[in-house]
């Protein structure tokens, strides 16, 4: 699945890359995805673990 990171939303809290690390990473101080597809289930915890909501499904 892929998803869509705000990056004027991301406050760069790295938890999204706490939850997994191998979909997500921080670059320069902003949540990068690091692949295209992200399982689904990966993609619904990262919905409620980013505090800020920056993080979408990409339709």
């Amino acid at each position: 699945m892929k998803v869509k990171i705000d990056e004027e939303e991301c406050i760069g809290c790295g938890a999204c890359t706490a939850v997994a690390e191998e979909y997500f990473e921080l670059v320069d101080g902003k949540a990068k995805t690091k692949t295209d597809d992200v399982p689904e289930d990966i993609v619904d915890e990262i919905l409620d673990t980013c505090p800020v909501g920056a993080i979408k499904k990409e339709e």
